[in-house]
């Protein structure tokens, strides 16, 4: 196995009960920092996204594996073991595992892992040290906390839906689970703050993660628009509700994103493109008046920028510092030479994929001194049981052979 550098989480353990997007999105975050991700699936089923497909990954004779391209988006850099958690003999090897780690992350419903006797409250006392990361819909507590929780779910009681889609057409969700996203990000932050609390005063805690209230969070500026003017905001389809012009505009050939930050760069903006007049109309002289006249302003803009074609607009407004850029799709992304560049396609070695590996979406984290390492593609099922229990627990050949045939692992 090549050597890696040490990754900031270096020397961090996690015991891993997250599946779906939320907590692996989570996980995978801690194993791109260098932390020792245990993956527990489920003996014979696992992750279900595994069967999230298609697309899945081909085999060299180009037929179905039993990965999806779903479980690839979350799963980098983690060693899969099979566990039943439902079984006496699981769940006294689970916290034999729990006590070689730091770290418990799960997305179960709120209180199913009582059921198991590996609930933050059975574990707390035997295990003082460790932080224990729960990932919910509803968060622990409230009339809710019992409801499990999807990401739709999420972006329609968040009140994302509701400031996502055309004027005059019905709501949309947004085009991935950002809800499932921004939890695990929340997730990693409070983890990485708990992490540090534990190095200096040696305990432990329980962390509340909820789709809803990091979706709640996520509301940013519309939501301080709704509690600072009482006004409800609504559908501005690619419009923003603050900044005018700053949103998607038709050429001649296709459609671009203009955005013009300040007034400074609309009367640059719009002495460039031949209308310098409207810099110095009472309707359009700084952006408070803009944003109360959008509609006329949209209109004039519109009839202006369709002229010519997207290529022109993106290499001329670029040259006078404004900012503007196109609506790639996702084949176009990863060509991007700027994406190809930061390195966030990435290729991973795979013992299933057709030609031995996978390309993967890479870590946006850039770090001088600690960089994110690839250590492991998204595991196979089970992958890593031999590896974790004879390196965590020094269970011999038999002992794992006859937890194997008790179908313990």
């Amino acid at each position: 196995m090549p050597a890696f550098p040490a990754g900031a989480l270096n020397g961090i353990r996690v015991f891993d009960l997250t599946r779906i997007l939320a907590g692996p999105s989570c996980s995978q975050i801690l194993g791109d920092l260098g932390a020792d991700v245990i993956k527990i699936e489920r003996p014979g089923a696992g992750d279900d996204t595994r069967k999230y497909g298609p697309p899945f990954v081909k085999d060299a004779a180009g037929e179905d594996t039993s990965e999806a391209g779903y479980y690839l988006a979350a799963n980098r850099n983690k060693r899969s073991i099979t566990l039943d958690l439902s079984s006496t003999e699981g769940q006294t090897l689970a916290r034999r595992l729990i006590a070689t780690c730091n770290l418990l992350i799960e997305n179960f419903r709120t209180g199913n892992l009582a059921k198991y006797g590996l609930s933050y409250d059975d574990l707390k006392d035997e295990f003082p040290g460790l932080v224990y990361c729960s990932i919910t819909g509803f968060g622990q507590t409230g009339p809710s906390a019992d409801q499990p929780g999807y990401d739709f779910m999420a972006q329609g009681m968040g009140g994302l839906m509701s400031v996502t889609g055309e004027k005059d057409r019905e709501p949309q969700r947004v085009g991935v689970p950002i809800a499932d996203q921004v939890a695990g990000l929340w997730a990693a932050i409070s983890i990485n703050a708990a992490l540090r609390h534990r190095e200096v005063t040696g305990q432990g805690q329980l962390l509340d993660i909820s789709l809803l209230d990091t979706q709640v969070a996520t509301l940013s500026i519309q939501g301080l628009n709704y509690l600072t003017s009482g006004e409800v905001p609504g559908l501005l389809g690619n419009a923003h509700p603050n900044i005018v012009p700053y949103q998607v505009f038709p050429s001649s050939d296709g459609n671009i994103i203009i955005a013009v930050g300040n007034d400074a760069q609309f009367k640059r903006f719009t002495g460039f493109i031949g209308a310098p007049e409207l810099a110095d109309d009472e309707r359009f002289i700084d952006n408070s008046a803009r944003v109360k006249n959008r509609d006329t302003l949209t209109q004039i803009l519109d009839a202006i920028i369709a002229r010519k074609p997207s290529a022109y607009w993106l290499e001329e407004l670029e040259k006078i510092k404004i900012s503007c850029g196109p609506i790639n799709r996702i084949d176009q992304v990863f060509e991007e030479p700027q994406v190809q560049a930061r390195g966030m396609k990435i290729e991973m070695g795979h013992s299933l994929a057709d030609g031995g590996s996978v390309q993967l979406i890479g870590s946006p984290l850039k770090m001088s001194n600690t960089p994110v390492a690839y250590r492991h593609a998204p595991p196979t099922l089970g992958q890593h049981t031999d590896e974790v229990l004879e390196e965590l627990l020094d269970l011999s050949k038999e002992e794992r052979d006859e937890l194997r045939a008790q179908r313990v692992i």
